[in-house]
């Protein structure tokens, strides 16, 4: 188990880690032990959901379409248009 003693030193572990070394335990002062765990990241997964599911693909091009038309919001524009009473019970 390394020490780690600063931001630099667990960048360092961090960036050792690899699909074969996933899980790491380093122990940072006034802090304790730590277990770190690489998760693998699947690069176009969401490429393959939508290529799956046809009412996903759907959805996503509706969606596209809309957003290319103007009848979206942005996010700043729905948040103004809600107040506490469209929560309400």
């Amino acid at each position: 188990m390394e020490i780690i003693r600063s931001s630099h030193d667990l960048m360092d572990r961090i960036e050792k880690l690899s699909k074969d070394n996933s899980v790491c335990q380093v122990f940072i002062p006034g802090k304790g032990q730590l277990t770190i765990v690489l998760q693998g990241n699947e690069l176009g997964s969401i490429a393959a959901e939508v290529n799956a599911d046809p009412e996903l693909r759907l959805m996503i091009d509706d969606s596209r379409e809309a957003y290319q038309k103007g009848n979206s919001l942005t996010t700043t524009e729905l948040l103004k248009s809600m107040s506490a009473k469209d929560f309400a019970q």
